[in-house]
């Protein structure tokens, strides 16, 4: 039993492929994301895992994490937002997953993913950026 659960188990992780994420970050960013690798299965969607710092020396209440997926000519396939981990102390950092629902991802797609917003504890006001307008202009310059 145990031998089959551990075939199971490598099995997996061998039918697990890895594909690199860019990172598109405002220069004013309070949250710089990390560690980012796409992680998928044929028969499941893909998984972003990342690490989220805290840039300041505020504890933040939430952010939120964007992924975008760009074709062979580098024009905006599919875009994917999503709450980042509440609560991201001050300087410091957490690991989270993000399942990525953007239907078909091609093996010549490339992942862009960063934070488009964020909000400090205790505070009613958001921090913000167009991060699509700098992941279009990073995909046209990708070579």
């Amino acid at each position: 039993m145990g031998a089959s659960l551990g075939l199971i188990a490598l099995s997996l992780l061998l039918a697990t492929t890895e594909r690199a994420v860019a990172v598109v970050q405002a220069p004013d960013s309070p949250v710089r994301l990390e560690k980012l690798k796409i992680l998928s299965t044929d028969d499941a969607p893909p998984v972003l895992i990342y690490a989220a710092t805290n840039l300041t020396d505020n504890e933040l209440e939430q952010f939120t994490v964007t992924v975008f997926v760009f074709n062979r000519e580098g024009r905006l396939k599919a875009r994917q937002v999503a709450p980042g981990r509440r609560t991201l102390e001050a300087r410091g950092t957490k690991y989270s997953a993000m399942v990525l629902d953007v239907g078909a991802i091609d093996a010549t797609d490339t992942f862009m993913a960063g934070v488009d917003q964020a909000q400090r504890a205790g505070s009613e006001q958001w921090w913000r950026s167009d991060l699509r307008t700098l992941a279009e202009e990073a995909a046209k310059r990708k070579p």
